[in-house]
C-alpha cells in the first residue's frame, strides 16, 4: 500500500503546486505574498494526504 500511496502523494503535491502557480498568475497575487499562499496550500494538502493514508491504513 505504501509503495502506491507515496508516489501518488508526490504527484498530487506537484499537481496542486502547478495549479497554485496558475492561480497566483491569474489573480495577480504579488510576489511577496506567493510563498505564504504556497505554504498554506501545501500544509493543508499534506494534512489531507496524511489523514487519508491513516484512514486507508487502519480500515
Amino acid at each position: 500500500m505504501t509503495t502506491f500511496f507515496i508516489p501518488f502523494a508526490v504527484f498530487i503535491l506537484f499537481y496542486i503546486n502547478t495549479l497554485t502557480n496558475t492561480l497566483c498568475i491569474q489573480k495577480e497575487i504579488p510576489e511577496e505574498k506567493q510563498p505564504k499562499v504556497f505554504r498554506i496550500i501545501n500544509v493543508l494538502i499534506t494534512i489531507l494526504l496524511l489523514s487519508s493514508y491513516v484512514e486507508i491504513l487502519f480500515t
